[in-house]
């Protein structure tokens, strides 16, 4: 049986594109597994989903082999493990094709390779993103997300809070969850407090 494994990193990411690869590649919709959840973990809910699932005999797709991870000796243990169990893997999109379901020195090269250029770019990745948030510091300039909310925004839903309104409903107003909701409400009682002070 042909069984599908999707990733992308964030839930902002969309998964259609590796879907449809699937699909054209003839996995049944119910056979095709999905997370959004960084290659680095491997513990993730549909893989963990499919790999209970899987049958020796049975065949995973992925797009590019850095969809099962991107952690190279955890992703060649995983293989490894496939392989033990007579579970065979397929990657459609990647330059060295990879198909253990004809083994030989080739595919065991290419599948090494591949989770080693894996790490090797999330690596890179997280050095670019250092890099970036070390030139913004050394430029006095703001690092990390995005604040949710700016000050008037802030300013109004403690005001609406402070006159009856329910938090939930104000944090789905605004869209945000009541989390956040709270550590915004919390950033404007310590600018209005800094405010006092310096007056």
């Amino acid at each position: 049986m042909d069984l599908a494994y999707c990733r992308v990193s964030t839930t902002a990411q969309d998964l259609a594109r590796q879907i449809d690869a699937m699909r054209a590649a003839g996995v049944a919709e119910e056979h095709i597994y999905v997370d959004k959840r960084t290659g680095a973990n491997m513990d993730r809910e549909g893989l963990t989903a499919l790999l209970a699932f899987a049958r020796p005999g049975d065949r995973i797709n992925v797009l590019t082999l850095d969809r099962l991870g991107r952690n190279m000796r955890e992703t060649l243990n995983l293989v490894y493990d496939l392989t033990q169990r007579g579970i065979h893997l397929r990657t459609l999109g990647d330059k060295l094709a990879v198909d253990t379901s004809e083994p030989g020195p080739g595919t065991e090269v290419a599948i090494a390779l591949l989770a080693m250029f894996a790490q090797m770019e999330r690596i890179y990745m997280l050095e670019r993103a250092a890099s970036a948030r070390a030139a913004k510091q050394a430029r006095g300039l703001p690092t990390g997300r995005p604040a949710k909310l700016n000050a008037t925004t802030r300013a109004g839903a403690a005001k609406r809070i402070k006159d009856g309104a329910i938090p939930e409903q104000v944090a789905a107003e605004l869209g945000v969850s009541r989390s956040t909701l709270y550590r915004e409400l919390r950033k404007h009682r310590e600018s209005v407090a800094q405010a006092g002070q310096e007056g």
